[in-house]
């Protein structure tokens, strides 16, 4: 490693944990979590161009017209989810992996499983995964209204792009007393929390508004 090559790491940690604690200081999101941000290299994840902004807090560009979400929309949704160490997660929308990064850090790599709708970016989120250390994080490319029933019941599941409504099958694969969240509408989108009742059905809350893209597929 060039001298060059270390200062570039340290800034990053540095940023990494400004960034951290920062999130740590907001009422939604829990230590557990931040800490979680705190230990994913976000860099690993987006585009070389972007690098130098990888720890913004803000949405960073990824190619195929999307974008990888805000860290503190990140720690939102993980934290909302409660995530607990081996829950089986499901997430849809890959993008570029970062986000299933930091679910790993909650509940492990080997019980998150994510579908990407782009052929690409499956596989740029496979080789980012396994380049930060998280090869074990399952991903595949597909549908994400479809889920990946194969290995349902999932504990809890979310959604990093916007659909009208929680998708029939993610809902049908999230167990009883599951957690699901996700950006809920069209034009104006809400972050909605849900969770499975005994008889299928969803009790649902309103975290507030948020703007993603839309969800892919669904033909």
């Amino acid at each position: 490693m060039t001298d060059e090559e270390s200062d570039t790491g340290d800034d990053f940690e540095r940023e990494r944990d400004d960034l951290a604690n920062a999130l740590a200081a907001r009422p939604n999101v829990t230590e557990r979590v931040a800490d979680a941000i705190r230990a994913v290299p976000r860099h690993e994840f987006v585009p070389v161009e972007h690098r130098d902004g990888a720890y913004d807090d803000r949405p960073l560009p990824i190619g195929e017209g999307q974008t990888v979400s805000a860290p503190h929309v990140v720690a939102i949704i993980a934290s909302e989810l409660d995530l607990r160490e081996g829950d089986d997660v499901l997430e849809i929308g890959t993008g570029c992996g970062y986000h299933a990064a930091v679910t790993a850090e909650l509940v492990g790599p080997e019980h998150v499983y994510s579908v990407e709708y782009v052929e690409d970016l499956a596989e740029r989120a496979r080789e980012n995964l396994a380049r930060a250390g998280y090869g074990d994080v399952a991903v595949r490319q597909g549908d994400g209204h479809d889920g990946w029933p194969e290995h349902a019941p999932y504990d809890a599941a979310y959604l990093t792009c916007a659909a009208p409504e929680f998708p029939d099958a993610v809902v049908e694969q999230a167990r009883e007393g599951g957690r699901l969240v996700g950006p809920i509408g069209d034009v104006s989108q809400r972050l909605v929390r849900a969770e499975k009742t005994d008889e299928g059905g969803l009790v649902e809350s309103d975290e507030g508004p948020v703007r993603f893209v839309r969800m892919q597929g669904g033909e």
